[in-house]
């Protein structure tokens, strides 16, 4: 295989994308290594604009990433080689995906876009699983069951389907949920084939990404005398590491700085819990505050305090022991979401919380019972939620509130009953066992009632800033 040219194709045609995984095999190209390049595509229509101008650019964009002193700079990324246009029959993604050429079919989607129960089963009832089982392409798992059926009738090479995202045991949730689709869809002789001759290694990806900004292109032209219609910005950090279980063949990314290890559950548990939640945790806060961004949410005083107390008091114990240096990694975790020049929006970032919440602080919540201790500073993380949903009943959030799991009139139905804050605490879908907990529901009204009465004195002190 040295002498062929093979193809790592994603699916997911956002920034993070752009910023990490292409990121990586652009260096390999950097170092002579022209054995992988990237095909990249979407499944919906929202990217085709983006898809068209990196189609107008040959698939090269600029990279612009800020250091938290503030140091810039700024890269072409080469990786792109093949950009494939959308269309509603995913056509071209298709065509790639079948391939033999194609070894790796990779994909970035969020929590929501798993379609997942509180049990990591798939969640049948969901309209977009109906609508693909029905033969559209609205998931993951209605594309990539089209994209497989003509890989196996073209030729029928193995090839490895790897998730670059937040989703916690990304790869095995994955591969359930896509086999029980394919299950429930009939697909049966397919799933033997995915069974034998496709593998999912878990992953852990990071680096801190914001939406583009008309600003990026304004410091790229400035910087490099570029017009890039498809630039892209994130912070100087970045690190994936991944299962080294390939099954056709990887390109050589230890070559560039990702860690190929046996098992991820180390690294995944503490992004998952002292990262995404925490930066969750701010940008509810901050929100709640009166504040548009990540970083100057983080560092206003009482945010700061209260990420630093759930790391400190609740997920290090937990986590321990641990092949990590937590202490420090919260450190780093917290200078880099104070970082001034990333511009990351608490809007982005308090996105999909109904996701985050059972994904991302349940399990802390619940590893702390288990261990004879209350877990009162990561109850802090739930009941900033409820007070950011409430704002969002009232229609009193600053900005458009995205959730993918969401049903909008079953939380305004929620806030319009006698205890809204009962019915929050006794959720199965959000607290697994503790949604039966009495002695959760009172730790979540003790810490919603002294929220409530810091928040203003919270809002006042980030006035002032």
């Amino acid at each position: 295989m040295a002498d062929q040219k093979s193809v790592w194709m994603h699916i997911g045609a956002g920034s993070f994308h752009r910023a990490h995984q292409a990121w990586y095999l652009h260096r390999l190209l950097q170092q002579g290594d022209d054995r992988w390049s990237i095909a990249l595509g979407n499944i919906r229509s929202d990217a085709a604009s983006l898809l068209e101008a990196l189609k107008a650019q040959n698939g090269e964009y600029v990279l612009e990433t800020v250091s938290p002193q503030g140091d810039r700079e700024y890269e072409t990324i080469t990786s792109i080689r093949r950009v494939l246009p959308w269309d509603s029959d995913i056509s071209a993604l298709v065509a790639q995906g079948a391939a033999a050429e194609t070894r790796v079919i990779a994909f970035t989607v969020t929590e929501s876009g798993y379609y997942l129960t509180p049990e990591h089963a798939l969640d049948l009832q969901q309209s977009d699983i109906q609508a693909d089982l029905n033969g559209g392409i609205r998931t993951l798992y209605g594309a990539l069951t089209r994209i497989l059926k003509a890989r196996v009738a073209a030729h029928g090479e193995p090839v490895t389907l790897l998730n670059c995202d937040n989703l916690r045991h990304n790869g095995e949730r994955f591969r359930h949920g896509f086999l029980s689709f394919l299950k429930a869809k009939g697909e049966d002789a397919l799933a033997q084939w995915v069974t034998l001759n496709t593998t999912s290694p878990n992953t852990m990806v990071d680096r801190i990404t914001p939406r583009p900004t008309p600003d990026v292109a304004e410091r790229v032209l400035a910087a490099t005398g570029r017009q890039d219609a498809a630039p892209v910005m994130g912070e100087s950090f970045i690190q994936w590491v991944i299962e080294d279980d390939f099954i056709n063949g990887r390109p050589a990314l230890e070559n560039v700085g990702v860690e190929l290890v046996d098992s991820v559950l180390p690294w995944e548990e503490a992004k998952i819990r002292i990262l995404n939640a925490t930066h969750s945790a701010i940008a509810w806060a901050g929100t709640l505050c009166g504040l548009s961004y990540i970083d100057d949410s983080t560092r206003q005083p009482d945010i700061f305090r209260l990420a630093h107390a759930y790391v400190t008091r609740d997920v290090i114990p937990a986590l321990t022991p641990s092949p990590l240096d937590l202490a420090q990694y919260r450190d780093v975790v917290l200078d880099r979401f104070s970082n001034p020049y990333i511009k990351d929006t608490n809007q982005r970032v308090a996105a999909d919380g109904m996701s985050k919440i059972p994904g991302m602080v349940t399990p802390t919540l619940i590893q702390r019972y288990q261990q004879g201790e209350t877990p009162e500073a990561t109850a802090v993380l739930p009941a900033l939620f409820f007070l950011f949903l409430q704002r969002w009943a009232r229609g009193e959030l600053p900005y458009e509130y995205q959730d993918g799991v969401m049903q909008p009139d079953a939380v305004r139905a929620l806030f319009a009953g006698e205890d809204p804050l009962a019915e929050f605490a006794q959720s199965e879908a959000l607290f697994a066992e503790l949604s039966r907990s009495a002695e959760f529901l009172a730790l979540l009204r003790h810490t919603v009632s002294a929220l409530s009465l810091q928040l203003p004195q919270m809002t006042a002190v980030a006035d002032a800033v």
